[in-house]
């Protein structure tokens, strides 16, 4: 008796797992009501989530292609001859690309640029360390949060292969580390 509950209880356990894992690998295109566009704040322990939906850019789901990472702190870093930028909760720079835009939160990189800029997405919660948290957002992204600063959806550069690094910097002219401002660093070192 004792051992067909624990046959049950590990398919069902199983079941479920399968079941969550289908569900994050969604497209985006589920019967929820939301689209890879819709913009929400980012949880805080003091902050509960809500969501506004926006539009989603002409072209910007990923269907599951590219690379994604995950952080559960932002934190301002002093980068010698660079000021202060942005980091992630490993110490990893983190970008903003000029043809996202601010408002609303929308992200245009998609598929092959999520090869080489990683989407950072929410983890839980994020917590900040000299960043403003009112600047804290996030934008929908094939079901997930993908982590916006001042409005702008936030990157990791597969080129930065260590805590500091800032090889994204100025990158075709189009990629910058971001600022605890929001703002894009304009620092070249």
């Amino acid at each position: 008796m004792i051992q067909q509950r624990i046959v049950l209880l590990s398919a069902a356990g199983l079941a479920s797992a399968l079941l969550l894992a289908a569900c994050g690998s969604s497209t985006g295109k589920a019967s929820s009501g939301t689209n890879p566009g819709s913009v929400a704040p980012v949880a805080t322990a003091a902050t509960a989530a809500t969501e506004s939906a926006t539009s989603a850019p002409a072209g910007s789901s990923d269907s599951g292609s590219g690379h994604m990472a995950t952080t559960t702190m932002l934190m301002a870093k002093a980068v010698k001859g660079m000021g202060s930028v942005v980091t992630d909760d490993k110490g990893m720079t983190l970008y903003r690309y000029d043809k996202d835009q601010a408002t609303p939160s929308k992200w245009t990189c998609a598929g092959e640029c999520t090869k080489t800029w990683m989407p950072v997405m929410e983890q839980d919660s994020v917590q900040t360390m000299g960043v403003e948290k009112s600047l804290l957002g996030t934008v929908h992204r094939d079901g997930m949060k993908q982590v916006t600063l001042g409005g702008w959806p936030l990157y990791r550069y597969m080129g930065d292969t260590k805590a500091g690094q800032m090889n994204g910097q100025a990158k075709d002219k189009m990629w910058y580390a971001v600022t605890p401002s929001g703002e894009k660093s304009t620092m070249t070192g």
